[in-house]
């Protein structure tokens, strides 16, 4: 079942705010309004009766008196007066009426039981009256004024009507005027989506929209930092397929090429040999370079670290432990000084990975026969070997990726420094590295 819209839902909710609103409003203004007409008309009813009171009744004669009717007393001038609105009578102790309004009191049926107010009707009428009966002082006459309930009831409801009737007609042109003002204030939410539907994919930009509600601008900012971190993790991928691609070709090509030779060599077993040992060399080569290709590529999307507390010098010493044989291999000596435990919070496998690198990069680069020193202290972690070092030119683009100093005899990709600067920024470190006053090469992870 589709919903319907945001705009639509706003108007039909209005609308029956506004109609349980106006009711309930009509009730209670109905009601109280009732209530003061009713204590208004009561306490009018009441002085007249006891200014009636205070007639003097020996003046009156023993004939029903009948006073002339308003409409023939006023003629043409009468104003804007009702019938029904008050009518009096007084009547002896017996019963016997003595004088009338001349409208509605002639009509009054003696039903005296107590002082106050009462309800009754009138001769040959079935309306209800209100009724206020009240003795002389001398109790021989009773007064009684009343007034039809009707005549209240009517002018309740014309009161009511007469404040009511013009919200009611205002209702029409509230509803366009808030059709226009939702309509108005979610135009932008409109240019939103229609700037999203004519997106192309890869479209990193920003949402640009200036006339934007508070309630709205968070939706709109988390969306741009999404287009963002989208854009960046394209470029990253975008990056690795161009970097994969271009570091690839060589090392597959050589690969070919000593298939090819072994595939020649026929009957001379030294040289399918050597070209299957070549083989051999540029498949690790190619294993190492996907591995740090794949390894660079985590190391750029990796957000938030899961990290615990290390101790630094047990995990140099394992290091160290892991390339003891590498080191034997080549003629070379590994030596760790760290005189006391470093603890630090970090990623194990990552600051193992970064330590590995910096130990593989010294013993690949490093003098033969020579030395390579990892010293370790409170703040900072420094890596040295005693190897030619890096010329000056070559040194300002030291750790960009893929790039490697001319004239290297090593295999390598170029990335393990890259590599190294990553983790160490994922973990809050500065990286400097440059070559020693006494020959050799040092880099110095402080943090």
């Amino acid at each position: 079942m589709r919903r319907l819209s945001l705009r639509l839902r706003l108007m039909l909710g209005f609308l029956l705010l506004t109609l349980i609103c106006w009711g309930a409003a009509s009730l209670g203004s109905w009601w109280q309004t009732r209530h003061n007409i009713n204590q208004l008309f009561d306490t009018q009813q009441m002085l007249f009766a006891k200014r009636l009171a205070t007639m003097n009744p020996e003046q009156l004669s023993h004939e029903p008196l009948t006073l002339p009717k308003t409409k023939k007393l006023l003629k043409h001038h009468r104003g804007e007066q009702e019938d029904d609105a008050l009518a009096f009578a007084v009547f002896t102790a017996d019963g016997r009426m003595v004088i009338n309004d001349g409208d509605n009191g002639k009509d009054f049926l003696f039903s005296y039981k107590r002082d106050g107010f009462t309800n009754g009707r009138l001769k040959d009428d079935d309306d209800l009256w209100r009724m206020v009966w009240l003795p002389t002082p001398d109790k021989k006459y009773v007064v009684v004024v009343g007034q039809e309930w009707e005549y209240r009831e009517d002018m309740t409801r014309d009161i009511v009507q007469t404040n009511l009737i013009p919200w009611l007609i205002a209702l029409p042109i509230m509803l366009l005027l808030l059709l226009w003002l939702v309509t108005h204030e979610l135009a932008p939410l409109k240019r939103i989506a229609s700037q999203l539907r004519h997106r192309a994919p890869d479209d990193g930009t920003p949402l640009v929209e200036k006339r934007v509600p508070n309630e709205v601008k968070p939706l709109l900012t988390e969306l741009n930092s999404l287009f963002a971190r989208i854009g960046e993790m394209l470029l990253r991928e975008r990056r690795f397929t161009s970097d994969a691609a271009h570091e690839l070709r060589s090392p597959l090509a050589a690969l070919k090429v000593q298939a090819e030779v072994a595939q020649l060599a026929h009957d001379d077993e030294t040289a399918r040999r050597h070209a299957l040992g070549n083989l051999d060399l540029g498949i690790d080569r190619a294993t190492r370079l996907v591995d740090q290709l794949l390894t660079l590529s985590k190391l750029d999307s990796e957000e938030d670290l899961a990290t615990e507390q290390l101790d630094l010098r047990q995990l140099l010493q394992q290091v160290v432990a892991e390339h003891f044989p590498q080191a034997q291999a080549a003629g070379m000596e590994i030596e760790l000084e760290a005189p006391s435990p470093v603890i630090r919070s970090g990623n194990a496998l990552l600051l193992s990975l970064l330590v590995r690198n910096l130990l593989e990069n010294a013993l690949r680069y490093g003098r033969a026969g020579g030395k390579v020193v990892l010293s370790l202290h409170d703040k900072a972690l420094t890596v040295l070997d005693d190897g030619p070092g890096v010329d000056e030119e070559a040194l300002q683009r030291l750790g960009q990726r893929f790039y490697r100093p001319p004239g290297q005899e090593k295999s390598g990709s170029g990335l393990g420094l890259s590599i190294v600067n990553r983790i160490a920024r994922l973990h809050g470190m500065q990286m400097h590295y440059g070559n020693r006053n006494h020959g050799g090469f040092e880099v110095k992870l402080a943090w």
